[in-house]
């Protein structure tokens, strides 16, 4: 099929290279914001595994070509968006585009996350004689190639058999495994994608609160997680206590929900809490060091381990860091911060500091010399550090988990004062 595949974001990047690989002729036309000379040298698009080189196969093979305005392609089959929600001004003039008058039969892939009925609305510009769908991004950020060629699901919201058929066809080298389609009207689509993201971040805020009533009452909150785990009602998933959530996705889905709420005269108490919730969270480390402190906190040193969102992306959008360490500088801390991706972003982001010193390679680099140990992201490299080590290391021996990823009783067992998210232990051998 030909594909005109329009925007610079990591859905945009996925499905071109993805498209070009198994035969279709795409057609790129990046968001004028992003122009390829700077999404090539993009740190995030770079560290994403495997994204570049398909990237760089798909445009050697000609499958994947980079194109400047939409006259340069013919007749679309497809036409694909993925654009940022801040764009909708691009993908409307996008489909004023005359060519679309000259034939039919074209199908709309809304890929975007826009707020709920603008697929219609964008159809509606490029003419009736054409088709639409809505294809919700559901890319996770760290394996996108993964996600898009072996997913679990998408939500194909479809108006008509033309556009189903069509899509099916597009993606069906990425459907043989087993079905993965789930069919239902476009504005159900687009709400549900929104609905699924606010459902976890429900579940996250939800256990962060459990977790500090458990620090109040003197409970281990991975007695009450495991518990509640067990329920088949509740189960595992997305039911780990933690400093708080980010992203360029997962927040602003969050926040397009509430405007879709407001939009429809619903106000959203849930949703405003657990977006509050969240908020405060990406405080809790820096409350219990203050704690732990007495408040004292002038001059003190603080390593961190993580600034990426999550682990895997080299990206900070939304991160618990950022407002963490706006608490910490507001105090007079220091920070020494290692990140095996995201220091760019977050230098980036808040520029070069005397009260902040990164680190890329060794992660005990950061923490010489300080008082305590932070940690933020859960990088693999973090899980199993030499505790012994770091007791030698840090000044006051205490470890913040921000993830609840070590074993308290273990930590403290080496000499270190442990404090998670409902979670804690003193040094039990000195």
């Amino acid at each position: 099929m030909r594909v005109l595949l329009h925007g610079s974001e990591l859905s945009a990047a996925t499905a071109a290279a993805a498209l070009a690989w198994v035969g279709h002729r795409v057609d790129w036309l990046l968001h004028e914001s992003v122009p390829w000379s700077t999404l090539a040298s993009a740190d995030w698009l770079r560290r994403e595994p495997s994204l570049m080189t398909q990237l760089e196969q798909a445009m050697a093979s000609g499958n994947l070509t980079i194109i400047a305005s939409p006259d340069a392609s013919e007749s679309p089959d497809i036409v694909w968006l993925a654009l940022s929600p801040s764009q909708r001004s691009s993908a409307s003039a996008l489909l004023q585009h005359a060519m679309f008058d000259a034939y039919s039969g074209a199908v709309l892939v809304n890929n975007s996350t826009f707020p709920v009925g603008e697929t219609e609305r964008l159809h509606s510009l490029m003419g009736q004689q054409h088709s639409r769908v809505a294809l919700p991004d559901t890319l996770e950020e760290g394996r996108a190639w993964l996600s898009f060629t072996r997913p679990v699901r998408w939500l194909l919201g479809c108006d008509d058999a033309l556009g189903e058929q069509m899509t099916r066809e597009l993606l069906r080298a990425f459907n043989r495994r087993s079905e993965v389609f789930q069919c239902m009207p476009c504005r159900a689509a687009e709400l549900t994608k929104l609905a699924i993201n606010g459902m976890l971040a429900t579940r996250i805020s939800y256990m962060n609160e459990i977790a500090g009533l458990a620090d109040t009452l003197g409970v281990d909150v991975e007695h009450v997680r495991q518990g509640m785990g067990a329920d088949t009602r509740i189960g595992f998933e997305y039911l780990y206590p933690g400093c708080g959530f980010g992203g360029p996705n997962f927040s602003r889905d969050l926040m397009r929900l509430a405007d879709v709420q407001s939009a429809s005269g619903r106000y959203s108490a849930l949703l405003e809490q657990v977006m509050d919730i969240n908020e405060q969270k990406k405080e809790t480390l820096f409350r219990k060091l203050w704690g732990f402190f007495e408040g004292d906190l002038v001059g003190k040193t603080v390593a961190i381990w993580g600034a990426a969102f999550k682990p895997g992306t080299a990206r900070i959008d939304h991160a618990p860091v950022l407002t963490l360490l706006e608490a910490l500088w507001a105090q007079g801390v220091k920070v020494q911060l290692h990140d095996p991706a995201a220091i760019p972003a977050l230098l980036a982001a808040v520029g070069q500091r005397s009260d902040l010193v990164v680190f890329e390679e060794d992660p005990y680099l950061a923490c010489q010399g300080a008082d305590a140990l932070m940690l933020v992201t859960e990088w693999k490299a973090y899980w199993n550090p030499d505790w012994h080590r770091l007791a030698t290391m840090l000044n006051e021996k205490l470890v913040l988990d921000g993830r609840n990823i070590y074993d308290p009783a273990f930590v403290s067992s080496c000499g270190l004062h442990y404090r998670g998210i409902g979670r804690r232990a003193d040094p039990t051998m000195l």
